[in-house]
C-alpha cells in the first residue's frame, strides 16, 4: 500500500482519479491551486486507488495524504 501526498499547501482544485481507478507511476492524480497557480500532484508509484481522503474544494496542508493506493 502506498500514499500520494501533497507537496505544498493549497486548495484541491480538481481530482483526476476516483476510487477503483488504476494509476501508473508518474501519472497526475489531482491539481492543487495555490497563489493562482495550478500544481499537479503526481503518483510516485502505480496501483489501484483504494481511498480518496479529500474532496474538490478542500484545503490541504503540505505533506498531507491525499490518496491511498494498493
Amino acid at each position: 500500500m502506498s500514499e500520494v501526498k501533497t507537496m505544498m499547501a493549497g486548495n484541491l482544485w480538481k481530482l483526476l482519479v476516483k476510487e477503483g481507478d488504476t494509476v501508473e507511476e508518474g501519472q497526475d492524480v489531482a491539481i492543487l491551486e495555490s497563489m493562482k497557480m495550478e500544481i499537479p500532484v503526481v503518483a510516485e508509484e502505480g496501483g489501484t486507488v483504494k481511498e480518496v481522503k479529500k474532496q474538490e474544494g478542500d484545503f490541504v496542508d503540505e505533506d498531507e495524504v491525499l490518496i491511498i493506493l494498493e
